[in-house]
Parts: C-alpha cells; sequence; structure tokens
C-alpha cells in the first residue's frame, strides 16, 4: 500500500509506492545507462598524454612535469564551465573545476583502491578550501557518473563550482539546521537506524538510506563528528568518508549493474567559516543512483514518488558490502 512520508533532513514529503515497480512498459527505454565505460581512451581528453587538450592544470598529485603525464589526480578548469570563465555576467562569476579520479580511463570511483579514493576526497577537500580561503560564498562538489546523471565525458572525474553566492537551497538548509537548533544528520541517521535502513555502521562515519528515501537505493554518507564544511574536514574524515562511499558505489554497482549515479556533498556556506564565525549545519554526501525518472505528478506537486522501500535497498546493499 502506498505510504507518505517525511524526511526530517531536507523537510520534503515522499510517496513511498512499491507496487508501481511492476506496472508494465510499452515505451522504448531512451535513458542512458551509467557505466564508466565508453568513449575510447585513445581520443579522452583527461587520460595520460592528452593533458594538452585541457586548459593548463591548477593541481595534481604525483610524478611528472605540470600538463604532462605521470599524474594521480589532476585538477583543470572546465573548458565549458557553468561559473567563471572569461566574460563571466553578473552573479555568474567564480570558478569551475574538473577533478579527474585517475589515469584509468574505466576506473570509476567505486573501482579506486582505498588510497587513491582517499587520494581523491583530499585533493576535492583541499580545493575546495583554496576557494573558501579565497572568498567564494559557497562551494560545491559533485559526481556525475555515465550519461544518464549528466556526465558528458566517459573518463571518470568529479567537479567542483565555486559561487559568489549561496545558492537558495543552501540557504534554505542552513536555516532548517539553526531553527530546530539540533544537529539534523545524526537525527536522519538514528532515525535510519530504528527503521532498519542502515547500511554501514561506525563510530566515525556511516551510512545509511534515509526513512524518506525520493529515489530507489538513494544513500547518505557522513563522518559523524563533521562539521559545517567539508573545506575543513580533517584528514581522518576524510579517510573515513572516502572509503565508505567508495564501497558503497561498489555495492550499487553490483546490486544494479553499474548505473549512472550522482554524488554531491551537502555543504554549508563558506563565509561563515572563512569571517571566523559557525553554523550548526553537519556536511554530508547524497548518493542517488539515477535508475528513476521525476515525472509529472512530481512536477505538479513537488511530492516525490519512489517505488522501493529504503527498508529493502539498505538490505541489500548490506548483503552486498
Amino acid at each position: 500500500m502506498p505510504e507518505l512520508r517525511h524526511d526530517a533532513l531536507t523537510g520534503r514529503l515522499v510517496l513511498l509506492a512499491p507496487s508501481r515497480a511492476g506496472r508494465p512498459h510499452t515505451t522504448s527505454p531512451t535513458a542512458a545507462r551509467g557505466g564508466a565505460g565508453g568513449g575510447e581512451a585513445s581520443d579522452c581528453p583527461f587520460c595520460p598524454g592528452h593533458e594538452h587538450e585541457t586548459p593548463p592544470e591548477v593541481a595534481r598529485t604525483g610524478d611528472g612535469p605540470p600538463d604532462g603525464p605521470g599524474w594521480r589526480v589532476r585538477v583543470v578548469p572546465n573548458l565549458y564551465p557553468i561559473v567563471g570563465g572569461p566574460g563571466a555576467g553578473r552573479g555568474a562569476t567564480g570558478a569551475h573545476e574538473v577533478v579527474v579520479l585517475s589515469p584509468e580511463h574505466a576506473a570509476g570511483f567505486g573501482a579506486l583502491e582505498a588510497d587513491q579514493a582517499t587520494e581523491v576526497l583530499t585533493v576535492l577537500r583541499d580545493r575546495a578550501r583554496v576557494h573558501a580561503e579565497a572568498g567564494r560564498a559557497h562551494v560545491q562538489v559533485l559526481i556525475n557518473h555515465g550519461r544518464g546523471a549528466g556526465a558528458s565525458i566517459a573518463h571518470p572525474h568529479a567537479q567542483l563550482l565555486a559561487l559568489d553566492f549561496v545558492p537558495p537551497t543552501v540557504a534554505v538548509a542552513v536555516e532548517r539546521f539553526a531553527s530546530t537548533g539540533d544537529d539534523l544528520v545524526l537525527g536522519d541517521r538514528a532515525g535510519a537506524i530504528t527503521a532498519g535502513t542502515g547500511v554501514v555502521g561506525g563510530d566515525e562515519v556511516g551510512a545509511w538510506c534515509p526513512v524518506g528515501s525520493a529515489s530507489p537505493f538513494e544513500v547518505r554518507i557522513a563522518a559523524l563528528a563533521g562539521g559545517a564544511n567539508f573545506e575543513s574536514a580533517t584528514d581522518g574524515q576524510i579517510l573515513g568518508t572516502a572509503l565508505v562511499l567508495r564501497d558503497v558505489l561498489r555495492g550499487l554497482g553490483r546490486a544494479l549493474d553499474d548505473p549512472p549515479y550522482n554524488v554531491a556533498v551537502h555543504n554549508a556556506p563558506a563565509m561563515p567559516q572563512t569571517a571566523g564565525g559557525g553554523t550548526s549545519f553537519h556536511w554530508w554526501l547524497e548518493v542517488v543512483p539515477r535508475i528513476a525518472v521525476v515525472a509529472g505528478f512530481e512536477l505538479g506537486t513537488g511530492i516525490l514518488v519512489n517505488t522501493m522501500a529504503p527498508e529493502d535497498a539498505a538490505e541489500q546493499l548490506r548483503a552486498l558490502l
């Protein structure tokens, strides 16, 4: 039977309707699958030997000369930026960077070794810190994996956008934390454990399917002692979060045959940190496999429909990790 659920962390309403997963389909599928593959390494601007096909790098780890092979993680300005770049208009200034996860053309985050995953998340944290300390208002970190999740280049990469304004959704989230006076992330995790939707338990980092999941296999990950800003995370928090994220993505790959997915870091505005202030916010990661479609009901009502109970998704993921 359908059930209306409330997601206390975001404030959204979700209709849980598992029976709709069995409805017949007579339309042809058009959404592109995920897959770290796709394209040819010989034509890939993110593969070693093709460094000249990207803008000059702004950071790297590993050996070799700047803009040459030998790197392990490479950071370059986005050639097609959402914000920043020459001639950016009012409100669209800032920076948009691409972080290439590894030299391997088909190695998504879930395929990385432990030290590689940690190094990638450390680079993302350090680049976020650079932009926060430069006075940007907000830093957004994300991974789009597969064309169905918005990636246009197959070689696995992350992105970082440094904005000169605070997005309204971020401002609302910060206000929600402040108005309740509670750590909503820890409360959300506690509710998931009680409901049986926890995925990874631990004293330092946890992963869970929210009770009010808006789509099948949605997962949240958080360093339990994390503060307001991702760019202020400790090395230990980065290590634990990277390993849990890697393992969750591996589990999703096994459960869903390498689906397209998005990873988004929910981060507080950078301004309170750089100004020496503080906030009750708690940064966390959201992982969303792109296996469902937002349709007319969702657009018209703002209420999302989930065809899989998070209890079932969490049970499957626990078995696969």
